[in-house]
């Protein structure tokens, strides 16, 4: 007997009201996930996945809403019912995994009440739930789950933060759970291990996974199909070995095309190879830099925690020097430490030859001409109330470079750069696309001319497409303008693309360092390998092959 999918859709369209027209995002979707089965939905920014995967658990934002068709969800129609409905649906049968962890947590709250409320709303109550919040903790990979539970999210990394969500989501023992891009913070190792256990809960508890993913890599490697959708349509379905092996649509070569693990066999292959190459001088020298922070609360007491362990780091001038390692592990703390952003526990960081711990904050301003930063999240960077103007040219009008006349030439000379027309002077980040507000805001950083960009994980938040031109902009950046990069990422592949050395880095210290063509080929640190071998894609490989 054929099993009832858990979710039927057929015909669907979703559309959003803006200026009392109806502008559609989802046109014409089929999409069925049955019992534990794993589906996953790829496609670059804009395509409908979200759109879609809100639709299903019934949070389409006020302008938007099902136009026709029908949604099937646990045999409840939902293309036009209730709220009070789909809060019935929510959490007990669909659960959601969401992309930002910092929407998608209470700044307010402490991390194990947020996951206590799941719990509570399956019937659990008195002295069970604390003993289940830090058992779902564990279960997404968290380290030291009593003290996280106590703590708030942003005492969290992102990664953390991200594996909190899971856990939520785990609390509420849903039939189908939604992951929505829910490993693009996290490093490899822990991906790995997310992407697993979702694994053993379909394979174990007869879960269905529904993946919402820019990366067709782990689409492939995780999911029994595949559905490749672009402009709201769907334009591709099957299994990952046909998408892989026999492509209809030139959409989705351009995919795999733009996916390293997949264009390079599975392997992790770097662009540069310095092995042999003299080094060129350091522009940036952190010697044995350590950083204790302070956690607890006044009631359990406070402790130190070690951040950071006797690192040491060197970036070449006019080269790209990686930090790479799981979440937790110190590299955005060595990135703020060597920006001047956070004071180190003890240690020295010399900057263009001067040294800059222990400096105050007016000592430290002219030197932040010298190296800028380029944010994760492209979507935060901007101020949305600046123009792109005004958001380029805010640092010569912090330091007092130049006139009108002379900054509106050197905003146009930055966007020439940065491959954006001129005429996007005039928009808000609002109404840029993610790859778009990402060369804004890599446009700002070089308003300065400085000698160093500091760029902590610039492609995370974009669909590989993008990923690929953004990558590829700043290795022409680099060589037309001689820069220094101090890249952070938890994606090997990236690192691989873009790097010409790399520090391994695990729990505040560093087990590796050297050129990336002589690490990633002949890793000696058993974490390096570790990393190396939870890299997605290679089961696509196998499949391709």
């Amino acid at each position: 007997m054929t099993a009832v999918p858990l979710v039927d859709i057929r015909g669907l369209d979703i559309g959003y009201t803006r200026n009392r027209k109806n502008h559609p995002a989802v046109i014409g979707l089929d999409l069925t996930v049955n019992p534990a089965e794993v589906v996953a939905i790829v496609g670059e920014s804009g395509s409908g996945k979200t759109t879609t995967a809100n639709a299903i658990i019934g949070l389409l934002p006020p302008n938007g809403r099902i136009t026709a068709g029908s949604a099937l969800v646990g045999g409840v129609q939902i293309a036009r019912a209730r709220e009070r409905t789909l809060r019935r649906l929510r959490g007990s049968v669909v659960g959601l995994i969401p992309q930002d962890p910092m929407v998608g947590l209470n700044p307010t709250k402490r991390v194990g009440a947020q996951i206590a409320e799941a719990v509570r709303l399956r019937g659990v109550a008195g002295p069970a739930v604390p003993g289940e919040v830090v058992e779902y903790l564990e279960q997404a990979g968290v380290p030291d789950p009593g003290l996280r539970a106590r703590q708030y999210p942003h005492e969290l990394s992102g990664g953390l933060r991200q594996r909190v969500l899971i856990a939520i989501a785990l609390a509420g023992r849903p039939k189908l759970i939604i992951a929505d891009e829910p490993t693009s913070a996290l490093d490899v190792t822990v991906q790995r291990r997310i992407l697993d256990h979702l694994g053993g809960l379909v394979r174990e508890q007869g879960i269905s996974l529904l993946i919402i993913t820019h990366d067709l890599a782990i689409a492939a490697d995780r999911a029994d199909r595949v559905l490749v959708m672009r402009d709201g349509r769907k334009v591709e379905e099957g299994d990952p070995g046909t998408i892989l092996t026999d492509p209809r649509v030139d959409y989705t070569r351009q995919l795999i095309a733009a996916a390293p693990r997949l264009a390079h066999g599975g392997q992790v292959v770097a662009r540069f190879d310095v092995r042999g190459q003299d080094t060129p001088e350091p522009i940036l020298t952190l010697t044995d830099v350590s950083k204790t922070f302070a956690v607890g609360d006044a009631r359990r007491g406070r402790r130190g925690f070690n951040a950071l362990d006797g690192v040491s780091v060197t970036v070449p001038r006019g080269r790209t020097h990686a930090l790479v390692g799981e979440s937790g592990c110190g590299k955005t703390t060595t990135l703020r430490i060597a920006l001047g952003l956070e004071p180190p526990t003890g240690g020295s960081i010399v900057l263009d030859g001067t040294e800059i711990a222990g400096r105050s904050w007016n000592q430290l301003r002219p030197l932040r001409r010298k190296a800028q930063l380029v944010h994760q999240d492209p979507f935060a960077a901007l101020d949305p109330r600046f123009t792109v103007r005004q958001s380029i040219t805010e640092p010569l009008v912090s330091f007092r470079v130049g006139d009108r006349r002379s900054r509106e030439a050197r905003a146009r000379e930055l966007l020439d750069q940065v491959a954006l027309p001129a005429t996007f002077l005039d928009r808000l980040p609002s109404e840029l696309s993610g790859g778009q507000r990402q060369r804004v805001a890599i446009a700002r950083a070089l308003a300065l001319h400085p000698d160093l960009l500091m760029l902590d994980e610039p492609v995370s938040a974009l669909d590989v497409l993008v990923q690929d031109q953004i990558l590829r902009l700043l290795v022409e950046l680099q060589e037309a303008l001689g820069l220094s990069y101090l890249f952070v990422s938890h994606d090997l592949a990236v690192v691989a693309e873009i790097s010409h050395t790399v520090s391994v880095m695990r729990e505040g210290r560093v087990v590796e360092v050297g050129p990336v063509a002589e690490v990633f080929t002949n890793p000696q640190s058993p974490h390096t390998r570790e990393l190396i071998d939870a890299v997605p894609g290679r089961a696509a490989v196998r499949l391709h092959a």
